[in-house]
């Protein structure tokens, strides 16, 4: 089974590596979304990206690579279910966490992989703009995207065809960006948007990685919100799921 589960998960790392917006959205516009806001924002000199912008760009950039990398899995997914895949694989002796689990373990990877690039592209550009405390800042980004992905597992039992998958999970997770708190303060929003953000994965995400990357360290509420919100939309994905 365990041979099984990492043969799969080499195979769906060549199968990602071979969509182009996959690894787009999770490498290089995140950096490049850093890169040029950093910019644009801040002076060039040692912590203004963090001190001189109005939003924390680093947390942007690693906020883009969650979201990147579940419109990937819807995408795949759908692809996947229209092509008749994900029927033949229901049917190999693999169980469907084996399956499945494949798909979550290539995204955190690469998820890892732009943060990685992310480090290396700030440190180069912005010295000094980079004292995070970075494991635990990558240990938030794990959980932010492992609860988005599970929402992703939702969307893609409920997009129509692969041909809009794409389009159709961007034009959702988008817009989530928007009110999450990273431009400005749920607060500031109407009463029923401040509800619609709070119970959104990337509202949380955002509190939770900010927290981090400004030294005050994991916020236990989002920390758990993004746990419960897993835990929703796994025992959700369970039964809407569609394997063909």
């Amino acid at each position: 089974m365990l041979q099984g589960f990492w043969k799969l998960t080499w195979i769906e790392t060549k199968v990602f590596m071979r969509e182009p917006m996959g690894v787009i959205g999770t490498l290089v516009i995140p950096v490049l979304l850093f890169v040029v806001l950093g910019r644009a924002l801040g002076t060039g000199e040692v912590g203004t990206v963090a001190e001189q912008a109005p939003f924390n760009v680093p947390v942007l950039a690693a906020l883009f690579i969650a979201v990147s990398a579940v419109i990937s899995l819807v995408t795949i997914i759908s692809i996947y279910r229209e092509g008749g895949i994900l029927k033949r694989l229901r049917a190999t002796p693999l169980s469907p966490v084996t399956i499945l689990g494949a798909h979550v373990i290539v995204k955190l990877a690469f998820t890892m992989a732009g943060l990685a690039l992310l480090v290396v592209a700030g440190r180069r550009v912005f010295p000094g703009a980079m004292d995070a405390d970075l494991p635990s800042f990558a240990a938030a980004l794990l959980l932010s995207t492992l609860s988005i992905l599970s929402m992703g597992f939702v969307l893609a039992s409920l997009v129509p065809t692969a041909r809009f998958a794409q389009p159709l999970a961007a034009a959702l997770l988008y817009p989530m960006i928007a009110i999450s708190g990273l431009f400005f303060p749920v607060e500031a929003l109407s009463a029923p948007l401040r509800v619609v953000a709070l119970a959104l994965p990337t509202t949380h995400a955002v509190t939770l990685m900010e927290g981090v990357w400004d030294g005050a360290g994991w916020n236990g509420v989002s920390a758990l919100a993004l746990v419960v919100f897993f835990a929703a939309c796994t025992a959700l994905s369970t039964r809407v799921f569609r394997w063909e």
